[in-house]
């Protein structure tokens, strides 16, 4: 994935931290959400990462029913976080260069269907806003060398995957795919965005 100067001076800002704030939420999907959920929990001022499926019609789906791609579900995670500590803009400068690559359709890795589909999903019309404004200078700017394919569509409900998917990269951190395909993605928002790193969630 590439990581620029310019993608931290993307990170800080796109979106100035909030001190009169409490707390919000952000949902994205991109990939397995191990993965996603992990970065996340590695994130200065995220409260809390959920594993979850959002995106699709059918109600409180299985992981199975999920992966069968026939829910219109994509594995997502929903982001808590505190404002003042950290913006939107920041959240999605990890969620588009670090937590995966948003030029991969209907993929990630060695994970394929559209349950692995890239999604920005917003609440209200400033997430919107600012997803849009996003794309546009990642692709202004061209630190893709391939269009970004994420779907930006409004979060209807997001429904929590089942419990031995919740930290799961806490959990199982030699687990084979969780040390070829995750870490990385934690070290690469440590070495990418220092300031917004931190060892520990809890």
């Amino acid at each position: 994935m590439l990581m620029t100067p310019l993608t931290l001076w993307l990170a800080l800002s796109a979106g100035a931290v909030s001190p009169k704030a409490s707390v919000d939420t952000a949902v994205f999907a991109g990939g397995c959400f191990w993965g996603i959920e992990g970065v996340f929990e590695h994130t200065r001022g995220v409260i809390s990462a959920t594993a979850g499926y959002a995106g699709g019609h059918t109600a409180s789906p299985s992981y199975e029913q999920v992966s069968s791609g026939e829910t219109g579900h994509a594995e997502a995670v929903r982001v808590v976080y505190d404002p003042a500590q950290v913006s939107y803009g920041q959240l999605l400068a990890v969620f588009f260069t670090v937590a995966h690559d948003p030029t991969e359709l209907d993929r990630q890795g060695p994970d394929v269907g559209t349950n692995y589909r890239s999604i920005a999903f917003y609440r209200d019309s400033t997430q919107h806003a600012a997803i849009n404004t996003f794309i546009a200078e990642l692709q202004k700017r061209r630190l893709y060398s391939k269009p970004v394919v994420t779907e930006v569509i409004p979060l209807a409900t997001f429904y929590e995957a089942e419990g031995y998917h919740q930290h799961y990269m806490e959990h199982h951190p030699d687990q084979p795919y969780i040390a070829y395909n995750d870490a990385p993605k934690v070290a690469h928002l440590k070495e990418a965005f220092p300031a917004l790193y931190r060892d520990s969630w809890k």
